[in-house]
């Protein structure tokens, strides 16, 4: 089989050939043949001969030189890269395994994610890579040559960009591989590993890191395949199931409480609305009043420093009118529904103050979500007027969070079924290098053999004519095609298992000599990173 005469190992491959001979780092086994030559046994002193060969250029004149400088890389232990399949491998640190002290220290912000993609693919072992770099987890996904190698270099990685130890690293970070990568991060996109189960924003988050990677070298085929089909998980399982349905924190369910109890006629943009307390609870009110379509309210505070802070997060065409605390009643005579969240150690509205009120056309909402209460608790017993506080809006919590629980189960059924469909597409990645070796080993037959022929059929043939013999080559060639390519069928929709497609590929190779050139491909992609 000739291969290219300019091959020849840089110190790229150098060290990736040291790599896979040092005895201390690996024990996997010896390889074994890939098409039929016996593989050499790679003591220093082969090792050395190997390398040095394989620096020199190969002149074709050199008659000697009966083994090129690739054939010479296919016997060694590299040949491993042709035989097993690279991993999707994820690295990560989250919420639930590490500090927040440690998170900040390895989070990548998202203009640097392409300038990470390269370093990390720079790496020995690594071809593709992507960044999933969020408040609540630093996770990287790769696809490596190597498992183990890939993931020692990735985390070394980190350990050089955080400052913070490899064996810190080490310590709370987890490790998937393949399958479980497909699962987790299906799970991580429809929400069923965020901290609030069916959360909506990890889901856009994911989106970015497709965006971002677009045009990036090394956001590959396969993680930006993972990717995408994440963001399809994850669109589905909240359309189907309805899993972000429901509020699961106390300032959400303050807020879908009130709209709850609101008269038909009222809705969010017409009711009035009042705020008490412009900290962190009274923030989330307020965001969530504007998510549910408030575009007007009062915000009452002690000063207007934090209503000014919380009025400049808020999109356009949000009015937030800010009072003292002093105005405080006067502010909840004209207000539908008042909610409080304050430090108060004493109640803000007493019996006696509320009922000096003007009543409203159906019954004034107090919703009190702190503790100590700011409403007392005889505002109650005032016609005309609803209280609720903590206990109540745990209720709704609760039952919010079974339901959803309920939905991530229903959830699980569809990440199961989509990771079927990726690793079936993932699989018959497998065969595509083998099937257009093959496709321009015909090619490359065909135009040779036309060109072999033409003259001895002593006639000057025109476009048309030469067409003709072309197509009906090519014809023939296809049809006796057809069947092994049908064998390299790997994509989920016949009864031909991964294990069997893998066979009847390298049972190709063999017969076509096309491992060589895969070879050649795969290494010189990787070293002419470099």
């Amino acid at each position: 089989m000739a291969v290219s005469s300019a091959f020849v190992v840089t110190p790229k491959l150098e060290k990736l050939l040291a790599n896979h001979h040092n005895p201390t780092y690996s024990s996997s086994p010896a390889p074994l043949d890939v098409i039929g030559i016996r593989a050499l046994p790679m003591n220093n002193r082969n090792k050395r001969g190997l390398i040095q060969r394989a620096r020199c250029e190969i002149s074709p004149s050199n008659k000697a030189a009966s083994i090129s400088a690739l054939e010479q890389l296919k016997t060694s232990a590299i040949d491993r890269y042709t035989k097993e399949r690279s991993s999707i491998v994820v690295i990560g640190l989250s919420i639930h395994t590490a500090p927040v002290e440690m998170r900040e220290k390895l989070a990548i912000p998202e203009a640097e994610w392409p300038r990470a993609i390269a370093e990390l693919c720079g790496l020995n072992h690594i071809e593709e890579a992507a960044v999933l770099s969020t408040c609540n987890r630093m996770e990287i996904y790769v696809l490596a040559l190597s498992q183990h190698r890939g993931v020692k270099e990735v985390t070394e990685w980190m350990s050089k960009t955080s400052g913070i130890p490899v064996s810190e690293i080490c310590q709370h970070r987890f490790l998937l591989y393949n399958k479980d990568v497909t699962q987790h991060i299906f799970e991580v996109s429809a929400g069923l590993d965020s901290l609030v189960l069916g959360e909506g924003q990890i889901l856009a988050q994911v989106k970015q890191v497709v965006k971002v990677g677009q045009g990036v070298n090394g956001f590959g085929r396969n993680i930006s395949g993972l990717f995408k089909h994440a963001i399809t998980v994850g669109k589905r399982v909240r359309t189907e199931t309805n899993i972000a349905a429901g509020a699961v924190s106390v300032s959400s369910a303050a807020v879908e409480l009130a709209l709850m109890k609101l008269p038909e006629s009222s809705h969010a943009s017409s009711a009035r609305m009042l705020v008490v307390g412009a900290g962190k609870m009274g923030k989330l009110v307020i965001k969530h009043l504007v998510a549910k379509g408030c575009t007007k309210m009062v915000v009452v505070n002690r000063s207007e420093e934090k209503v000014a802070a919380v009025r400049n997060e808020m999109p356009p065409g949000v009015e937030i009118i800010y009072k003292p605390l002093d105005e405080m009643l006067s502010c909840a005579a004209e207000a539908d529904v008042v909610f409080t969240s304050t430090a108060s150690e004493t109640p803000l509205f007493l019996k006696e103050q509320v009922e000096t009120l003007p009543p409203v056309r159906d019954a004034r909402l107090f919703v009190d979500i702190s503790v100590p209460r700011n409403v007392g608790s005889c505002v109650a017993e005032i016609d005309g007027t609803r209280v609720f506080n903590v206990d109540d809006l745990k209720e709704v919590v609760a039952a919010n969070k079974e339901d959803r629980v309920r939905k991530a189960m229903e959830a699980q059924a569809i990440i199961t079924d989509e990771s079927k469909h990726f690793e079936a597409w993932r699989d018959s990645l497998e065969t595509v290098p083998t099937i257009k070796k093959l496709r321009g080993y015909t090619e490359r037959i065909i135009a040779a053999e036309i060109e072999k022929s033409l003259p001895k059929m002593g006639i000057d043939m025109n476009k048309k004519m030469r067409k003709t013999v072309d197509d009906l080559i090519r014809g023939i060639v296809n049809k006796l095609l057809h069947g092994p390519m049908q064998h390299l069928r790997c994509d989920g929709n016949d009864s031909r298992t991964l294990s069997e497609t893998l066979d009847n590929m390298q049972a190709l190779n063999r017969m076509y000599g096309l491992d060589a050139e895969i070879l050649e491909e795969k290494i010189r992609a990787k070293v002419e990173k470099k």
